[in-house]
């Protein structure tokens, strides 16, 4: 399974402006927090607009380089008759089929979101992994039938030096491809994007495939080319069964082991507040810590637990700071809700665990952006 980095380089996200605090003391219910409205900003690039159009810019440069590896393939083909250079042939072109979905998911997640849609369009970004995980199922088959038929129907090769220089010439290409579309996918966190790649990558590893079946014919081993086509389809089943749980487990909502243990060391390293105020270091606990990807943004919620006698000045720096330390630890973040509950009510409904962090109280979801708000219930 392919596992994405803790911290990943990007563009800084922009800070929401910190809403003037009230001296009074109260007892706080729920207090909201939500990253990520950024309409009214100006001069500033939002970091979704920015991830979404660089996997844009991958996924068609990617292509270009697809199409001209398949092009040259095609020739060598027709005039050699490889069944391991066709089922390499077939790779190639679903390869290239891939790029459409995919760039499709990153051009409508650049909406933004709507009334009915308050989270956004990212999810299309999980369904176009999904379909390229179809894809490549869809060719290990085909790659299946076409070597069992060369089996029963075997046929002599042709032009053995222009299918190894073919051979070679795939595997460069579809290399060049796989890492391009890796690295940009782990740059922008793209679950789609970095199996895409894997996917090239081993169409890569097929073309060497193909070089040792033009060897092994040469060398008058008629079965090596269905045997080549048949571990072939090996490799694209593994490539489907890996990819497959990473996009799926994010359809679930799942959420990488080590994102978590990111998100909760993040959370408990919040640094001491002024030396004049009350200490709360030791006071404060985390629960319902809800991660979720939505395509290549991580959205967050969470209740922290605070003494019920602070004042709203207090509560609001104490949100403050877990938001930007979350932020600073976590540049990938889309939408940040933190909510503050009082400690007391807590403790008696048994939740509270800042050492896990996780909680399993039903809770309402605000989402400034889109001005839907739906309201909380226990």
């Amino acid at each position: 399974m392919t596992q994405l980095p803790t911290s990943i380089p990007t563009h800084d996200i922009p800070q929401l402006p910190r809403p003037e605090a009230e001296d009074h003391h109260h007892h706080h219910h729920h207090h909201h927090h939500h990253h990520g409205d950024h309409s009214h900003s100006h001069g500033v690039i939002d970091p979704e607009i920015a991830s979404s159009a660089r996997g844009i810019w991958a996924v068609k440069w990617s292509l270009v380089g697809l199409v001209i590896t398949a092009i040259l393939q095609a020739v060598v083909f027709w005039l050699s008759g490889s069944v391991a250079l066709l089922a390499d042939l077939i790779h190639n072109v679903g390869d290239a089929m891939t790029a459409v979905p995919l760039g499709v998911a990153f051009l409508v997640s650049r909406r933004k979101p709507t009334a009915r849609f308050s989270y956004g369009f990212a999810r299309l970004e999980d369904l176009a992994g999904v379909m390229i995980v179809v894809i490549v199922l869809l060719s290990a088959v085909i790659t299946a039938y076409e070597s069992v038929e060369r089996f029963y129907h075997p046929q002599p090769l042709h032009h053995l030096g222009a299918l190894a220089i073919a051979a070679i010439v795939g595997f460069i290409g579809n290399e060049l491809v796989a890492l391009f579309r890796i690295r940009v996918g782990r740059e922008i966190n793209s679950a789609a994007l970095i199996a895409d790649g894997y996917h090239a990558m081993a169409d890569g590893l097929v073309s060497l495939a193909v070089l040792v079946s033009a060897v092994g014919v040469a060398l008058g081993y008629s079965w090596a080319d269905p045997v080549i086509g048949l571990v072939i389809t090996a490799v694209l089943l593994k490539i489907v069964w890996e990819s497959g749980q990473t996009i799926f487990s994010r359809l679930l909502d799942g959420v990488e082991p080590e994102v978590l243990e990111s998100l909760n060391h993040a959370i408990n390293h919040v640094p001491e507040l002024e030396p004049d105020a009350i200490d709360l270091r030791s006071r404060y606990a985390i629960a319902n810590l809800r991660p979720r990807w939505l395509g290549h943004r991580l959205h967050v919620e969470m209740d922290i637990m605070l003494p019920p006698t602070l004042s709203l000045q207090q509560t609001q720096g104490i949100t403050n700071t877990v938001e930007e330390q979350l932020k600073a630890h976590l540049p990938y973040l889309g939408l940040i809700v933190v909510r503050a509950v009082p400690d007391t009510q807590t403790r008696e409904s048994g939740i509270g665990n800042r050492e896990s962090g996780i909680g399993n109280r039903e809770s309402g979801i605000g989402n400034r952006e889109s001005g839907i708000g739906n309201r909380e219930s226990e």
